[in-house]
C-alpha cells in the first residue's frame, strides 16, 4: 500500500472545511461516459480515498447507492457526520482489496487520491468489481494552487503561493508528482481499450484569503512539514496569510478574491 496520510481530528476537519468539492461539470461529464458505456440503471458507486466525502456527496442523487472508502478512520468519521444523504455508507479499506463480489460495481471514481493506489494491484481490483461497461473515473487538478486573480495583484499573490510550494517541496511525496502529472502512467496501464482523457477543465470560484490559508494546511506536504516542525509551520501560515493581507491592501483574512483551478479526469470501461 502506497497511501500517505495523516491521522487525527484536527487534520480531518481541516480537510472537510477547506478541500475542494470536485466541480458539478466534472460529475456531468463523468455520468454522461457512464450513460454511454454502460447505460442506466445507476446502481452502485464507490468512492476510492473518498477522505471527508466531497465526491461521495456529489455522486449520492445519481446513485442507488454510494460507497465512500478510505484508510483513514478520523476522515471518514467526518464523512459520517454530514446529514442528508442516506444512500451513502462510508467504509474503512483500501482500493486496493474491495469489498464487492466479481461484476458488481457500476463507477469507480478517485477524486485527487489514485495517486496513492498500488497501480496494479488497483488495476487488478478495478477489472474484478466492474460491472460489464461499468467505469472508471480519477480525477484531480492539474497544479498545486489554484490561480488568483483580485485587482491588480493576481499575479503577485500567485508568486506568494510559488514561495510556499518551494518551502513545501522537500514535504512533497512523489506520488503527488504523479497526480500533477495527471496520471499519465496509470492511464498507460489501464488495460481497457476503450479511455480517454479529459484536460483543461477550467473551473472560476471565489474564495477567501482563510479558506486559502486552510486548503494550505490540508495539504499531505504541509503535514509533513508541520510533523517535523510545528511551530515553523504554524507561523509559514501566519506569515503567508500576512503576505496576502498586504498584497491586496485589505485587513480581514475573510476578504474574498477569484480563484481559477484546472481540472482533469481519467476515464475508462470495461468492456461488454
Amino acid at each position: 500500500m502506497t497511501y500517505r496520510f495523516f491521522e487525527g481530528k484536527d487534520h480531518a476537519s481541516v480537510y472537510q472545511k477547506y478541500r475542494f468539492t470536485p466541480p458539478g461539470e466534472l460529475k456531468n461529464i463523468i455520468l454522461q461516459y457512464l450513460d454511454k458505456k454502460k447505460g442506466k440503471p445507476h446502481v452502485l458507486a464507490v468512492d476510492l480515498g473518498c477522505g471527508t466525502g466531497q465526491n461521495s456527496r456529489l455522486l449520492a442523487p445519481h446513485f442507488q447507492a454510494v460507497v465512500g472508502i478510505d484508510i483513514s478512520e478520523s476522515q471518514l468519521e467526518e464523512a459520517k457526520g454530514v446529514p442528508g444523504y442516506p444512500n451513502i455508507t462510508y467504509r474503512k479499506g483500501s482500493a486496493e482489496e474491495l469489498p464487492f463480489p466479481d461484476g458488481y460495481v457500476d463507477l469507480l471514481t478517485a477524486a485527487s487520491a489514485a495517486h496513492w493506489f498500488d497501480q496494479s494491484r488497483f488495476l487488478a481490483e478495478a477489472c474484478r468489481v466492474l460491472k460489464p461497461g461499468g467505469c472508471v473515473a480519477l480525477l484531480g487538478y492539474s497544479c498545486a494552487f489554484p490561480r488568483l486573480h483580485y485587482q491588480d495583484c493576481g499575479e503577485r499573490l500567485d508568486h506568494i503561493c510559488e514561495e510556499v510550494r518551494q518551502v513545501l517541496l522537500p514535504y512533497t511525496s512523489n506520488q503527488v508528482a504523479v497526480a500533477l502529472g495527471k496520471l499519465e502512467e496509470l492511464y498507460s496501464a489501464i488495460p481497457f481499450p476503450d479511455k480517454e482523457r479529459v484536460e483543461g477543465l477550467q473551473v472560476n470560484s471565489s474564495t477567501s484569503v482563510r479558506n486559502l490559508m486552510g486548503f494550505i494546511e490540508s495539504l499531505s506536504s504541509f503535514q509533513a512539514y508541520k510533523k517535523k516542525d510545528p511551530q515553523t509551520a504554524e507561523n509559514l501560515l501566519i506569515h503567508t496569510q500576512n503576505r496576502f493581507l498586504e498584497e491586496m491592501g485589505v485587513m480581514s483574512p475573510d476578504m474574498e478574491m477569484k480563484q481559477e483551478l484546472e481540472y482533469f479526469c481519467v476515464l475508462a470501461s470495461k468492456p461488454l
